[in-house]
């Protein structure tokens, strides 16, 4: 696999190339510029984006008024910020308004690591999937970014989208399709189905090829919006593959397996179905890599689980 750049970087170059378009795009960011990679777009586009300080509430409201006003507005903070404390304005002056603001949640997930739970965002899923009117977007490497930013300029709805800051390889064909509320197949397969959101695909992709070398096929699924999720590939799954796996750098409640669980179960869909993410405990200390691995989201324990359920 080809290694690309950090989504965030994806991000941010993209963002340029869009504003340099359309005069109509502007950021807005809470001391972000930095860590959000927002610093060229400030360089050569200094009339369109907006410094908030480090203040999430004023960051959406001013947001959702720059919206109302017909402008195509990025709100960039990191995700444990954006998503805490400005929640209510989410709701009401984004949700509830309205207004499509395109939310970026930055360094998301234990991107910050060492930094510990105060900065990890492992509730963002859970809280905006409750909440009308919000889309919900993870992209897994640089394809699916560029393309997410790109379709989230024009979307009609408020829209949130989450970034990690890890290098990602580029894990889609070349003939792939990006659609918001449409999941890829990135690898077929007919034993067990892998679908994952956002940077965790790689860790599906490989474990896919772990399981491959033991004579087991896989399919993986990069189920890269959450809300709307695409059920119609989930349910496939479950009619065509003998189990499901559903990775996340997520809470195991309220995400992506907790939307997974609750269709398969609405529609009787019965299949062993496993949720990988983070449990319901403080995070431990350490880089993103070391709590990837202290909480089984490697590939070794995706085809471990995988064959377990096989084995049920």
């Amino acid at each position: 696999m080809e290694l690309g750049r950090a989504n965030l970087d994806e991000f941010g170059a993209t963002l340029v190339a869009l504003g340099q378009q359309n005069p109509n795009l502007l950021v807005v960011t809470s001391d972000s510029r930095g860590s959000g990679k927002l610093g060229p777009f400030g360089e050569q586009l200094p009339n369109q984006i907006v410094e908030m300080g480090i203040a999430e509430q004023n960051l959406v409201g001013v947001s959702a008024g720059l919206a109302a006003a017909g402008k195509k507005v990025f709100a960039v903070s990191p995700a444990c910020f954006l998503t805490t404390r400005a929640l209510e304005q989410i709701k009401n002056d984004v949700a509830y308004s309205d207004q499509p603001v395109k939310l970026i949640g930055i360094s998301a997930g234990v991107s910050y690591g060492a930094l510990g739970t105060t900065h990890h965002s492992l509730h963002d899923f859970a809280a905006l999937r409750a909440i009308n009117n919000v889309d919900i977007v993870t992209p897994a490497d640089n394809f699916e970014t560029r393309e997410a930013i790109k379709a989230a300029v024009d979307h009609p709805r408020p829209i949130y989208i989450r970034f990690g800051k890890r290098a990602r390889p580029h894990l889609h064909q070349p003939d792939a399709k990006f659609e918001v509320g449409k999941a890829i197949t990135v690898t077929d397969g007919s034993d067990v189905t892998i679908i994952a959101t956002g940077e965790p695909l790689l860790e599906a992709v490989q474990a896919a090829q772990l399981l491959a070398a033991e004579g087991v096929s896989c399919r993986v699924i990069s189920m890269h919006t959450l809300k709307p999720l695409d059920a119609e590939a989930v349910l496939q799954a479950a009619r065509q593959t003998r189990a499901i796996i559903t990775v996340e750098e997520h809470s195991v409640f309220g995400g992506l397996g907790s939307a997974c669980a609750e269709l398969l179960i609405q529609n009787r869909a019965w299949v062993p179905f496993k949720i990988i993410g983070i449990p319901d405990e403080y995070t431990v200390t350490g880089s993103q890599s070391e709590i990837f691995a202290h909480y089984g989201l490697t590939p070794e324990n995706l085809a471990e689980t995988a064959k377990g359920l096989l084995a049920d």
